[in-house]
């Protein structure tokens, strides 16, 4: 007996010490193609010049949030096409600023292409699931399928009226402020604004967000995710296991579950509804289903629906990202349009002979306003609502002049830089609607325009963006003029979403 367990203790001694040589041989081997992979990266990126880097901050000390935009276009006029910066002393990402390499990146993804559009470590952290932002291969492409119908022309134009809605609570709380005398700062409002509109429309889910001030909890919530992940993302911390013990860690887990309980209780009241048979077969017969609809009704080939995770996931994703970004674009919007007092008029006196005694718009209007969708664009170029994308290569790409990256390489699509690129645009720093005319936009690069990223993987929500984009205008030019606050100029701070630290302030003057 004694022999038998002596026998069975050398055996798994022999067993322990293989494994620990099997371990220490694949780890061995993880380096050496560590190594070999990084090797050839930077060999890669050696055809790429740059700003020269700290061997340990990398480029991070070069850089400070409220001048990391105007940096990044500095040096892409120093180092054209594409520069490599260093977070850190080991992780380089290619930031791209020229149309002719955007297109090169934006244009090999494939709907089955595991390239991650990252944008969005954001929701990676934020969410518990992977939403259609941040998806790739097959399953991207079967929720990006699934979701499609619910951005369907008819859907669109049912939403007209409800965006008319939100938009007067907005302009109705304006007024009633002291705006003779003072300021109003628009992107609280205009947050809350668009809040209230993915609500109604996406989640056919009506609030009096706007008018109960115990509704800002959700915006406050959002403002800090995304200053804590801009945060995280800058000083290389999404990675660290203890950031979760620090302040900044408690504080992002609080936004998180404030954010949460908002999509939460949104899902939690539909599903309710739903399992009354005569309201889920009211919601089969409509001819198209609202966003949360196709969420909570589609099944796969095999009649399984959405995981509880992928539906949080997409509500999560839809609900920060379908009403910030456009807050941003319409707030900007509003902003340049106070700075050139002659494109004002010019898009209010468009409006009013659009629409003559109506203060209502219809879907039929939207075509009509030619040159208000000149001055979004133009707003849309100088203040794109997310001013960077970036990706990892998942196969190696060789870009126009024959320099080229290998797959797992990081680039970083710099919008803002590339709708400052002078390669393209003359004047870039000038707002000049008239460069999105007809005559003009013809030769214009396919790629040097890039408010929703293009390709397959660009802005499924681009158009119901645009939309509401002229409905906000359009009814707040009918009702206010724009006046610049010269005492409270906006500072530009990239925090996922382009926002001003100090936030946007307008004079509004009350159009009698």
């Amino acid at each position: 007996m004694a022999s038998l367990l002596d026998n069975i203790a050398r055996s798994s001694a022999v067993i322990l010490q293989l494994s620990v040589v099997l371990g220490v041989i694949f780890m061995l081997l993880k380096v050496a193609q560590f190594y070999q992979e990084r090797k050839k990266l930077i060999k890669a990126l050696e055809a790429f010049p740059g700003p020269p880097k700290h061997w340990l901050y990398g480029h991070n000390h070069l850089i400070t949030a409220d001048k990391i935009l105007y940096q990044m276009v500095s040096w892409g006029e120093e180092y054209p096409y594409a520069f490599p910066r260093w977070l850190g002393p080991v992780l380089p990402s290619l930031v791209i600023h020229h149309p002719e390499y955007a297109k090169s990146i934006l244009g090999q993804t494939g709907n089955h292409d595991p390239c991650l559009e990252e944008l969005i470590v954001p929701l990676l952290i934020v969410s518990p699931g992977r939403g259609l932002l941040i998806l790739d291969g097959t399953k991207w492409f079967q929720h990006r399928k699934m979701l499609t119908p619910a951005f369907h022309y008819d859907v669109l134009k049912s939403y007209v009226a409800l965006m008319s809605d939100s938009v007067k609570v907005m302009l109705d709380k304006w007024e009633k402020k002291n705006i003779e005398r003072k300021s109003v700062e628009l992107f609280q409002d205009v947050s809350l604004m668009t809040l209230d509109s993915i609500m109604k429309c996406a989640f056919s889910y009506h609030t009096n967000c706007q008018t109960q001030s115990n509704s800002n909890y959700y915006i406050r919530a959002v403002y800090d995710l995304s200053y804590l992940v801009s945060d995280r993302i800058q000083t290389f911390s999404y990675k660290d296991v203890f950031y979760d013990l620090t302040r900044k860690g408690r504080d992002f887990r609080d936004a998180c579950k404030l954010a949460h309980t908002h999509t939460d209780k949104v899902v939690k009241e539909r599903k309710m509804l739903l399992s009354s048979e005569k309201e889920l077969d009211k919601i089969k017969k409509k001819r198209h289903l609202d966003f949360l609809d196709i969420l909570l009704c589609t099944k796969d080939a095999n009649g399984v629906g959405l995981s509880d995770e992928d539906l949080r996931a997409e509500v999560d994703t839809f609900m920060f990202e379908g009403h910030d970004t456009t807050a941003s674009g319409i707030s900007w919007l509003l902003y340049c349009l106070s700075l050139y007092p002659e494109y004002q008029r010019q898009c209010r006196e468009e409006i009013q002979g659009i629409l003559g005694d109506r203060d209502t718009i219809e879907w039929e209007d939207l075509g009509k306003m030619t040159y208000t969708t000149m001055c979004i664009k133009e707003s849309l170029r100088l203040f794109p609502p997310v001013p960077s994308v970036s990706r990892y290569l998942s196969k190696s790409v060789t870009f126009s002049d024959g320099r080229s990256l290998p797959a797992g390489c990081q680039v970083g699509l710099n919008i803002f830089a590339i709708h400052r690129n002078r390669d393209v645009w003359e004047d870039p720093e000038v707002y000049n609607p008239l460069r999105f005319s007809p005559e003009n936009s013809a030769q214009r690069h396919s790629h040097a325009f890039l408010p929703f990223s293009a390709g397959s993987r660009n802005c499924i929500g681009q158009q119901f963006a645009m939309n509401e984009m002229k409905v906000a205008l359009a009814l707040t030019l009918l009702r206010f003029e724009l006046c610049p606050n010269p005492s409270k100029p906006p500072t530009l701070i990239p925090q996922i979403i382009l926002r001003s630290s100090n936030g946007i302030h307008l004079h509004l003057k009350k159009i009698h």
